[in-house]
């Protein structure tokens, strides 16, 4: 099968929340021996889950925080405090567990899998580490400020390999996946697409990213605002164009876990700026892939707000971090769990004898 043709019959199986198994999970939660909706936002977020797996009984056995990392043509113009050669040298502390994303991970009981879409320099990978996944599709984009970051048939590899990454850890057991990522200049893509995407001023969504402030993060407000005028000729609504023109390599692959996640009922968590750009790329793909989606943390970075708010989604977390990697992702993964946990284990009144209503303190 064609990427193009995956792609498309991944987005055909997407179907939105199951309501009815979303609304019995929150009549259990009802259920359970506490005061009504004492457990606050726990209790949605559980109601959540049955609706994404379309049964009341969710499970959340085995998640899986998937990081796709690639490189940036738009870092080689100065809009990141950290040079391209970065990208690969972090991935070498994801393969041996030491990036902040590989102890939270594992703090979370988490799988942790590392794909490299793009990377211009791959690391050397030590025996005995985790080896990380080759799913390259070229040596980095383009630089966007004076081409097309992406060929069609890049994004569509690369869109279509996030979907089979997907699936292959769905088939292996994974029942919740979050979202991290790794490439320097990514903020400033992720600022280009969600300006470009939601139609908004890159002022509005372009951020430090790494750190810059004052008249480099000037310069990088300026250079996403040439990307979306050298890319004019390509509409908001069409996505493959957005994203050739103007996204990277594991942007495209995670638009691609979300969706098969989205087709595959398994809720996909997000962490920040970058994998949220993924997820409104997503999106605009197939409108009910939100349906699929929980926001893990809101980043300081200005753009996730606009982002979040576009999808309709509320943050689990809100720590001020903006690390990315997934290391947010990961932390929220054990807050999911707990309210799957409390939906399957807590006692209700009925197991008690007593009528719903019955008063507790």
């Amino acid at each position: 099968m064609s990427d193009r043709a995956l792609v498309e019959e991944t987005i055909a199986a997407i179907r939105p929340l199951d309501a009815e198994a979303s609304a019995a999970a929150a009549g259990a939660m009802d259920g359970k021996v506490k005061p009504l909706r004492s457990l606050g936002d726990l209790e949605g977020l559980a109601a959540r889950v049955a609706g994404i797996q379309a049964t009341a009984t969710p499970r959340v056995d085995q998640p899986a925080v998937v990081v796709c990392a690639a490189d940036h043509g738009i870092a080689t113009s100065g809009v990141s405090a950290y040079p391209q050669e970065v990208t690969g040298l972090m991935l070498q502390g994801f393969a041996a567990g030491t990036a902040a994303v590989g102890v939270l991970s594992r703090q979370a009981g988490a799988r942790l899998v590392v794909a490299d879409l793009g990377v211009v320099e791959p690391p050397a990978i030590a025996p005995g580490q985790n080896q990380v996944l080759d799913r390259r599709v070229r040596p980095g984009t383009g630089n966007s400020l004076e081409g097309p970051a992406m060929t069609a048939s890049d994004a569509e590899a690369a869109v279509a390999h996030g979907i089979r990454l997907a699936f292959e850890l769905i088939d292996e057991g994974a029942d919740l996946i979050g979202l991290g990522e790794m490439g320097i200049g990514n903020t400033t893509t992720a600022a280009a697409l969600t300006a470009a995407l939601l139609e908004r001023d890159p002022a509005r969504v372009t951020g430090p990213g790494t750190g810059v402030s004052g008249e480099a993060l000037a310069k990088k407000v300026k250079a996403v605002d040439a990307v979306l005028r050298r890319h004019s000729d390509v509409r908001p609504d069409d996505t493959w164009g957005v994203l050739a023109r103007m996204g990277g390599l594991e942007i495209a692959a995670l638009a691609g876990v979300v969706l098969g996640c989205a087709a595959r009922r398994v809720p996909v968590l997000l962490d920040g700026f970058i994998t949220t750009s993924a997820a409104v790329v997503a999106w605009k793909f197939a409108p009910a892939s939100v349906d699929a989606m929980i926001a893990g943390t809101l980043s300081p970075e200005p753009g996730h707000a606009v982002q979040l708010d576009a999808l309709g989604l509320e943050p689990i977390l809100r720590l001020g971090m903006r690390l990315g990697e997934g290391s947010a992702a990961s932390l929220a993964v054990p807050i999911v769990r707990s309210a799957v946990a409390v939906l399957a284990e807590m006692g209700s009144f009925a197991d008690l004898g007593l009528a719903e209503d019955t008063p507790t303190v």
